[in-house]
């Protein structure tokens, strides 16, 4: 799916600069120009400009999202995908996330939001959640007494 997205990206990006740089400008230029009047970078069917080298693919990283408890809850997270499920405690999920694009710069969110479970006085309370990166925790709801979510920027 997100390659499917970029690649559409890519392609109205490429399509609005062929649509955009064709025309003689009023100077009789070939409307390749900068501001400047030299030539501006022209796009190539990759969507890439030319000269431009490959960008970098950046770094990945291994994230684990976490929730405690016994019994089953209501998990929503966003990690490789955002979804709802119905889980059997304890639960982890693991993928590998690269940041590309903004995201290396904003980040890209990781969410894990436990649902509730029964604890041993018959009380509901927020199940445990964390949230590990390359093997070092990031977050956690300090085993469910924190009623937020557990959540984390990936740069």
């Amino acid at each position: 799916m997100r390659r499917t997205m970029a690649a559409a990206a890519v392609m109205a990006v490429a399509a609005l600069l062929t649509g955009c740089g064709g025309a003689a400008d009023a100077k009789g230029g070939s409307g390749t120009e900068g501001a400047s009047g030299a030539p501006s970078a022209v796009a190539t069917p990759s969507g890439k400009a030319e000269g431009q080298a490959e960008a970098d693919t950046g770094t990945s990283y291994e994230v684990t999202i976490e929730v405690g408890g016994t019994g089953s809850t209501m998990v929503m997270y966003t990690l490789d995908e955002s979804k709802t499920e119905t889980v059997t405690l304890p639960w982890k999920k693991t993928a590998t996330i690269t940041p590309v694009g903004a995201e290396k710069e904003v980040g890209r969110l990781v969410l894990v939001t436990p649902g509730t479970i029964t604890d041993g006085n018959g009380m509901l309370t927020a199940a445990s959640c964390t949230i590990t990166v390359d093997g070092k925790k990031v977050a956690d709801n300090d085993n469910g007494k924190v009623a937020k979510p557990c959540s984390y920027k990936i740069k």
